[in-house]
């Protein structure tokens, strides 16, 4: 693959550079002059890289490039047989370098001013870490981690290496979402106690046990040892790439992970919440054998039933009760929403005392029903660019710098994403607490973590089940620990 090394320097030495020439005397000819309308000169365009460049890593590289207005110089991926759709970025991206270990590209390409990370959940982690070690930006798929430990520990290290930092729940741009949290601000719907999430999710599956390792059929396209990252090590599990492994508790966050920061975001952000004080959950079981449910520790359930209080918030005056709701199983009608309005796949419920408001997925199709009054919906405000323009946002951050107005601006920086991401990962503790099980003292074996889990968010602690603290992280395989 073709490689031209790029000349550019860092954002600083460019801005250096320009502020320089700026204050002199010295006469400069325009740069459409020079390159036509639309040009952007070498030395004002972002340096990119993607880490995971298949998938969703595609679009999310392609819409970070801003057709083509800032350079891609660099591509990850562990697999470069095509099966997860790279040639997407590679045909695209057709002078960029490629690489199949995300440590060895950033080493080598000192040019990088900012990379996108779009791995399994496992690996956002530690790639995110080695980026921003090296004062490279961030913008990493959602959810930003793939436990709690980590989300603290990326939030933490992008405020003290002072990175611009976006995760990709692209609904949080959406303005459709500025809607809801006006009406919220104006207090049509009263005083919040309930909100209620739910999903379609899973549509991979889980539930079941997990598939059998088979090395022998490990293609030679796939990376196996870098995909693996810090999971354990395993032989190679032919359903694990490129998307079942959403399922597994070695690799993925389950239906919340998957869809659980795009819906819980929106009243995150309207209501202005933080951490959770308690959690607990009832899951669905599968009986293959008579009076005997499955029990499969490793992976995520086939549907579950999560729910998290919250304390009063300066833009709600009471406590919430937040549910959540996967596997199909929607919640029933508030009192005060019609009885005619459909309950959509995903979407979202805050249920006042005067009112609903309702949403689909991203916060689209924002709704608002007061008690004896006509339904209201928001006005539908149309972005002309992919995603409502949540990566083109953060590369203009990244360009204009860290605490600037645009980096402030941004809908979903760590510092706000990091503790969405905490509040979404409570509800895999609570879910894999639900499967803990140890032999009592007449050596009957009982199921321990089925109760309300006590929160303490600062301190990142279960305060009533020590054993379900082991959720909050996880062991790193040798190699791959995160400092």
């Amino acid at each position: 693959m073709p490689f031209k090394k790029s000349n550019s320097k860092s954002i600083k030495r460019r801005t250096f550079v320009k502020n320089t020439l700026a204050a002199s005397s010295i006469f400069i000819v325009p740069r459409h002059v020079l390159g036509g309308i639309g040009y952007t000169a070498p030395s004002d365009q972002l340096v990119l890289a993607a880490i995971g460049a298949g998938g969703k890593g595609a679009s999310d590289i392609s819409n970070a490039s801003v057709n083509g207005r800032e350079r891609v110089i660099a591509l990850c991926d562990v697999d470069t047989s095509g099966k997860n759709g790279i040639s997407r970025s590679t045909d695209k991206f057709s002078e960029a370098k490629f690489y199949e270990n995300y440590k060895r590209m950033l080493d080598k390409e000192k040019d990088i001013d900012a990379v996108t990370i779009s791995t399994p959940d496992h690996n956002h982690a530690g790639a995110a870490v080695y980026a921003m070690q090296r004062g490279v930006h961030v913008y990493v798929q959602k959810p930003l981690t793939h436990n709690i430990y980590e989300a603290r520990l990326l939030t933490e290290m992008a405020r003290e290496k002072k990175i611009v930092s976006q995760m990709g729940n692209q609904g949080a741009s959406n303005p459709d979402q500025l809607q809801i949290q006006k009406w919220i601000s104006e207090g049509r719907i009263g005083t919040i106690t309930k909100v209620e999430v739910w999903t379609n999710r899973p549509v991979w599956p889980q539930g079941g046990q997990m598939p059998t390792p088979n090395a022998a059929s490990r293609p030679d396209s796939l990376n196996w040892d870098q995909w693996l990252g810090p999971s354990k090590e395993t032989d190679f599990i032919p359903e694990m790439h490129p998307f079942n492994w959403r399922g597994w508790w070695n690799f993925g966050t389950g239906a919340l992970g998957d869809m659980g920061c795009h819906l819980i975001d929106i009243p995150f952000k309207a209501l202005g919440l933080k951490y959770p004080t308690d959690v607990e959950c009832s899951v669905g079981s599968v009986y293959e054998k008579m009076w005997t449910p499955n029990y499969y520790p490793e992976g995520c359930p086939p549907a579950s039933s999560v729910s998290m209080h919250f304390d009063a918030t300066e833009k709600n005056n009471s406590r919430i009760q937040m549910t959540w709701y996967d596997g199909g199983i929607k919640p029933f009608h508030p009192e005060l929403l019609p009885d005619n309005v459909d309950i959509e796949p995903n979407g979202v419920f805050m249920i006042g005392d005067k009112g609903v408001i309702t949403c689909d997925a991203y916060g689209e199709k924002p709704t608002l029903y007061v008690k004896g009054e006509a339904a209201v919906t928001g006005e539908k405000v149309r972005i002309d660019e992919p995603e409502f323009g949540h990566q083109r946002q953060w590369v203009d951050a990244c360009k204009a710098g860290f605490n600037s107005a645009e980096h402030l601006s941004l809908t979903s920086s760590f510092d706000y994403s990091g503790p969405l991401t905490e509040t979404v990962l409570m509800g895999n503790i609570a879910i894999r607490s639900y499967m803990l099980r140890e032999e009592n003292s007449q050596g009957r074996v009982e199921f321990v973590g089925r109760k309300k889990l006590l929160w303490d968010g600062d301190s990142m602690k279960i305060k009533n089940l020590e054993t379900a603290n082991q959720f909050v992280g996880r062991t790193y395989r040798k190699g791959w620990e995160l400092t």
